[in-house]
């Protein structure tokens, strides 16, 4: 028997047994530490424990925290440690909801309690620790739904007892460590001694969980809040208190009493308003001539920056839309990253003084020539195309590194507008397992690269892990520059994205290293009901990514 060893993907060591023995027994012969390792992989489909024993030819991945699967289920486990925690501190009577992400952790609220203090989130944080220190075991049970309604209405958790009434089926898995349960979609660690690296910094009105990073899997110290992304969240979340929306069981809800439709209508009309609000502002000011949108992958930036240009017409602007792409500078000097790969999402890619020479050209009246990128050949050319700013012109640049100030140091800030747009998703499944914001980008970049690049599934999920790396380098240490921020979330996305994705993530095959993902982002998408295409306005961010947009792209 075979078992083809492989740490986080990487292939590790090919192990040759006459008998069957447990993961932990074959890791013993390597020099990979079991204690790192939070799950294994088997043949890409199955997530096992220590003690499995393979019976056959085996492809076995070692999963730890430096795996994006790994550090999904560090996360969870710690979200999970935290409820523990929680509730042994509090009771029943609390409710525990763990609202968005920002920065490396959470942002979490406990209601139906006093206001919550530093102390408490320092009582906390002890709790947690007495958990961890305990190694207590995380163990996975199927129990008939009677009992896990039982179990779950002892513990106060009413979101879930409505979550499991609405799909109703005969047992439900529920992890229980000591007399505390909980529900989530992905898999947890086995012990709480498993995940001992975490923070929980006071954040008024609630507390932020940390979680660690980075090849060494520690905590960067002193915490720094995103003041800017944080306000852009707490103001998305007063918005979603109106709307009486948090959970995607509200979602179905509306679509279950055929109300989906105005709600997608208010919706798109707060999008809308918010866009309107930009360009106002910005138009305010005569020395405004650059306006830069910039945002990770699958924000919908493009769609924001046609949408913001009509609004920008509507306050008697003329915007002229410049490529960033034509500024690449030739093929044979671009940046190469350590393995020998071009590295095209550096801003060193970009011809800069080449870049900053002409804005400033066109922002000092003179007439240029715009460039145009040969991607066949990798170098620029003429287009024959002239350009000179009219006084009611302003110039407007979509692109990863709008808000890096090298991009364009040479125009004074004042002369500028920097705009950050993602897709702050703050929909939860139930208080505990929220919707992260970036499942929501990878189903839009699934559905967008199958329909326009040609890409599969499989091929886009494998992807996402460079995609992300990218996005943390270039995008994010500078989306505290902006001057405004978009949050391109529409709460009823799912439900549109779901009959697109659906087939796209079921054919993904067993034998593909992007099965384990499609199978957690089907299961996230059978919690959602299906919205109609037809309901989605077409000037929507979300007609950007499945078909029938208004706009040309």
């Amino acid at each position: 028997m075979t078992i083809d060893l492989r740490l986080n993907g990487v292939k590790h060591s090919l192990i040759e047994m006459e008998t069957a023995k447990p993961l932990r027994e074959i890791l013993r012969g390597t020099d990979i530490a079991p204690k790192s390792i939070l799950t294994y992989k088997i043949n890409h489909a199955e997530y096992v424990n220590a003690e499995y024993i393979p019976q056959a030819d085996t492809l076995a991945d070692c999963i730890s925290l430096q795996h994006p699967e790994g550090a999904r289920i560090y996360q969870d486990s710690l979200i999970f440690i935290l409820a523990k925690a929680v509730y042994n501190i509090l009771g029943s009577q609390h409710t525990l909801v763990v609202e968005h992400s920002i920065g490396d952790g959470v942002f979490c609220e406990v209601f139906n309690t006093q206001p919550w203090t530093e102390q408490d989130s320092l009582k906390v944080k002890e709790e947690m620790r007495k958990i961890v220190d305990s190694d207590l075991p995380i163990d996975k049970i199927r129990v008939r739904t009677p009992e896990a309604l039982d179990i779950l209405s002892s513990l106060g958790r009413k979101d879930l007892i409505k979550n499991i009434k609405y799909a109703y089926r005969d047992e439900v898995s529920i992890y229980r460590c000591g007399k505390f349960y909980d529900m989530y979609l992905r898999p947890l660690a086995d012990r709480t001694g498993m995940v001992d690296t975490f923070d929980v910094v006071h954040q008024t009105p609630g507390f932020i969980l940390r979680f660690p990073s980075g090849p060494e899997g520690r905590i960067a110290q002193p915490f720094r809040l995103p003041q800017k992304l944080f306000q852009q969240h707490q103001e998305h979340d007063k918005w979603l208190d109106i709307l009486r929306v948090h959970d995607i069981i509200d979602i179905n809800k509306l679509t279950d009493n055929y109300d989906i439709s105005e709600f997608i209508l208010v919706e798109e009309a707060l999008h809308e308003k918010k866009i309107a609000e930009i360009a106002a502002d910005i138009t305010k000011s005569s020395q405004i001539k650059l306006i830069l949108v910039a945002g990770p992958s699958s924000s919908g930036k493009t769609t924001f920056a046609k949408r913001l240009s009509i609004q920008l017409q509507a306050c008697k602007a003329k915007p002229i839309v410049i490529g960033l792409d034509d500024y690449f500078i030739d093929r044979d000097k671009t940046v190469r990253k350590d393995d020998g790969e071009f590295d095209f999402e550096s801003i060193y890619a970009l011809d800069l003084d080449y870049l900053n020479l002409q804005l400033t050209q066109l922002l000092n009246g003179e007439e240029v020539e715009l460039p145009r990128y040969d991607f066949t050949r990798g170098m620029r050319q003429g287009s024959n195309k002239l350009l000179r700013l009219k006084e009611d012109n302003v110039i407007v640049m979509e692109g990863i590194h709008g808000l890096n100030d090298t991009l364009t140091a040479s125009i004074p800030a004042s002369r500028k507008a920097k705009i950050y747009v993602s897709a702050l998703n703050q929909l939860n499944i139930d208080n505990h397992n929220r919707v992260a914001t970036t499942d929501c980008r990878l189903l839009r970049r699934i559905i967008r690269d199958q329909k326009y690049r040609g890409y599969t599934a499989p091929e886009t999920i494998q992807r996402w892990p460079n995609v992300r790396e990218g996005e943390e380098k270039n995008i994010f240490p500078y989306q505290e520059n902006a001057d405004y921020m978009f949050n391109s979330s529409l709460t009823y996305e799912l439900g549109v994205l779901r009959k697109h994705a659906w087939k796209l993530l079921n054919a993904v095959p067993k034998s593909s290293s992007a099965y384990t993902e499609a199978r957690r982002l089907l299961a996230l998408l059978a919690t959602i009901n299906d919205i109609p295409d037809t309901l989605v306005p077409y000037n929507s961010i979300i007609r950007e990514f499945t078909s029938g947009s208004i706009f040309q792209y």
